[in-house]
């Protein structure tokens, strides 16, 4: 049974309570909630026969994976996509409980961050319309040509719509072409009030992108099959927002990164909530990466990814 974005605060303060043997008021300050409502969620719980009072780890196994990764990971929440069910594709059901679990984090008036590629894309087209004036959608990135699909400019314009939020697009290149061009655009003050704005942000919604000849980077034209091979043999590890990263999450000191005009990495991990969805099997490997960079405090995977990644921790 696939856990609802809604009732994940009433799973995690169940777990807390049953399974670590936390205190109501020890749970409702982790939580940051009143200890009225871990006694509301308690006795919801128990209700809705996620927990009984005689046996009280009767939780749904995918909901049990993804708190075990909490623990394990040391992340807020992490939600578990399940890949066993006839009636539901993973591809289709991916961005359609990212796309609630991002709603349920936004709060009022916050500042939110968004990078690019196809996870983000999909998963605004799966966002239900909602008015949520006083929240600013701001995109995370410089931009891509015009043909490329899933551009930064496209991800954020969609996102601030189906919210009814103001977008604040990046109108700069992603890559430019020497780096002497890429540090002079940087010192232009516009570019430092957009990046400062990025700072200023509350959530941020992205994905991390592999290194390999077909990933978004070598389809958009930023670097060829031969470059992406050559940096992965130096040590790269995924994509963030444009930037490489190696396999400790850290931005690599390489021509490309300092091409780039994107958000500063050190600010992005101060972000309180850094949601990543990550659902290509092939991505495995820049998901431990952005993990272990502190780029993530929120998660969406499928089971699969969520197994694979315990057992990597456990080792």
């Amino acid at each position: 049974m696939l856990i609802r974005p809604s009732d994940r605060i009433l799973h995690k303060a169940a777990w807390l309570y049953y399974t670590h043997g936390l205190r109501q008021d020890e749970v409702a300050k982790q939580l940051d909630i009143s200890r009225a409502s871990v006694a509301m969620y308690l006795r919801r719980a128990r209700e809705m026969g996620i927990v009984t009072i005689s046996t009280s780890t009767e939780l749904f196994t995918d909901d049990v994976l993804a708190r075990e990764m909490e623990d394990a990971l040391g992340l807020d929440a992490v939600w578990i996509v399940p890949e066993d069910r006839q009636a539901l594709d993973p591809e289709t059901e991916m961005p359609v409980v990212a796309a609630a679990v991002f709603q349920g984090l936004i709060g009022k008036g916050d500042k939110v961050g968004v990078a690019w590629g196809r996870t983000v894309y999909h998963i605004a087209d799966a966002m239900p319309f909602a008015d949520l004036q006083g929240v600013t959608v701001i995109q995370l990135c410089g931009n891509l040509g015009a043909p490329y699909n899933y551009r930064p400019d496209q991800c954020t314009t969609e996102i601030a719509r189906r919210l009814n939020a103001e977008g604040i697009n990046f109108y700069a290149p992603l890559v430019l072409s020497t780096e002497a061009l890429c540090a002079q655009l940087r010192d232009e003050e516009i570019i430092h009030q957009q990046m400062a704005m990025i700072g200023e942000c509350d959530l941020v919604l992205y994905s991390v992108g592999g290194i390999a000849p077909d990933s978004h980077l070598v389809k958009c034209g930023a670097l060829s099959a031969e470059a992406i091979e050559a940096l992965g043999e130096q040590g790269a590890a995924g994509v963030i927002a444009g930037q490489v990263i190696d396999r400790d999450g850290a931005i690599m000191d390489c021509e490309h990164n300092r091409r780039c005009i994107s958000a500063d990495l050190d600010t992005v991990r101060q972000i309180p909530k850094r949601l990543m969805v990550v659902q290509e099997a092939e991505k495995f490997e820049a998901l431990k990466a952005a993990l272990r960079g502190g780029f993530v405090s929120h998660l969406v995977v499928t089971r699969s990814m969520g197994e694979q990644l315990m057992d990597a921790w456990k080792a």
